[in-house]
């Protein structure tokens, strides 16, 4: 990625979101307004450079067995296997596979919990199918919440995540497949490995208070702990690359009710221009309640161009240190603080601690 639509001869769109737009349109607001699919949106970007054909290779999901069909998986029925056998004859005339797979309206949202995060219906033996091919898979998602796609991250080369997008959903996701876009968008929630022993799992979070939280350690005598999620809050890619450097804080030693001044620098290394949502993050090291590893105190996005360098900065004021304390009074408690700089909640970058003195002191 991005892909180079003057290099490639046939495109295949696929999946059951591929020529759909119901998505884009919800009950709470205006609905049924002229909506581009991911199919058309591809097809229009490519013009008369190169083909584009359309399989829909399998339903979003598998009636009448579904839900029950995350419980108790079923065979595939003769339709179904003929369905999926051609999308992936299709895909072996194919340079590229735009698989466009998740959710829709109906499958996600208020009152629609489900036993399972990962693809629906039978779309998992979609992309399976489709990866046998040899052909490179883009998988476009189209959700509602976050899902267990640990397979397709892990074998597939591209992961496009779309959400619900807007009526302009085709011509959107095709600038951003090819390139005239430059993603900068960052998860504001954290995906999962597994809703067996990993749900809850969110950010921010207390010591030991989840199961599959990083730095958990294992199970018991089983060791059959999951640690960690697939993508952690704050997570996101770039066609370019970014490098963090030169932490500063204005002081080191403050007192409780003291402003700190935080600033450093992020310079685009890559070769394209491109967006980086820079993250500060705040670690209470020592209390005397339990808090959270660490808390989002800070994000900005920032635009630069190939070699441009910016000096970003972020003021911390004293409610950004409070805890409630155990007389249910926010306070600021003496002792050492951790200013965490990131590109996600996990990936940090840089890293300065400051202590705030005792009001005795």
């Amino acid at each position: 990625m991005p892909l180079d639509v003057d290099k490639i001869d046939n495109i295949l769109v696929t999946g059951p979101l591929a020529d759909e737009v119901s998505f884009t349109f919800s009950r709470y607001g205006p609905a049924f307004n002229p909506s581009t699919s991911v199919f058309k949106g591809v097809k229009d970007y490519a013009g008369n450079k190169a083909n584009v054909s359309f399989v829909k290779g399998c339903d979003i999901v598998d009636p009448p067995d579904w839900p029950g069909s995350e419980i108790i998986p079923t065979p595939l029925s003769a339709k179904e296997q003929a369905d999926i056998d051609a999308a992936v004859e299709q895909a072996k005339k194919s340079d590229i596979i735009i698989a466009v797979v998740g959710e829709d309206e109906k499958r996600v949202g208020e009152t629609k919990s489900r036993t399972s995060l990962g693809l629906p219906g039978r779309q998992f033996q979609l992309v399976q199918a489709l990866y046998a091919t040899g052909k490179p898979v883009v998988l476009v998602l189209i959700n509602g919440q976050p899902l267990t796609i640990n397979w397709e991250n892990k074998f597939l080369p591209a992961i496009l995540e779309a959400w619900f997008p807007s009526t302009a959903a085709g011509e959107v996701i095709a600038e951003t497949l090819f390139g005239d876009y430059n993603p900068g968008g960052k998860l504001s929630v954290t995906f999962p490995k597994s809703v067996g022993g990993q749900i809850p799992l969110n950010f921010p979070y207390k010591p030991g208070s989840q199961a599959g939280q990083p730095g958990a350690g294992p199970n018991g005598y089983g060791n059959t702990r999951v640690l960690g999620p697939l993508y952690p809050f704050g997570y996101g890619l770039s066609y370019t690359s970014f490098e963090y450097s030169d932490l500063v804080i204005s002081r080191t030693s403050l007192k409780a009710q003291a402003n700190i001044e935080v600033s450093f620098k992020i310079k685009n290394t890559g070769k394209r221009e491109g967006d980086e949502v820079v993250q500060m993050y705040l670690k209470d090291k020592v209390s005397s309640v339990t808090t959270y590893e660490s808390m989002l105190r800070g994000f900005d996005r920032v635009h630069l161009k190939p070699n441009e360098t910016k000096i970003i900065h972020f003021t911390l004021t004293p409610s950004d240190l409070e805890l409630l304390d155990i007389n249910m009074n926010w306070t600021v408690e003496p002792g050492d603080f951790e200013v965490l700089i990131g590109a996600s909640s996990v990936d940090i970058k840089l890293k300065e601690t400051f202590t705030v003195e005792s009001v005795n002191d």
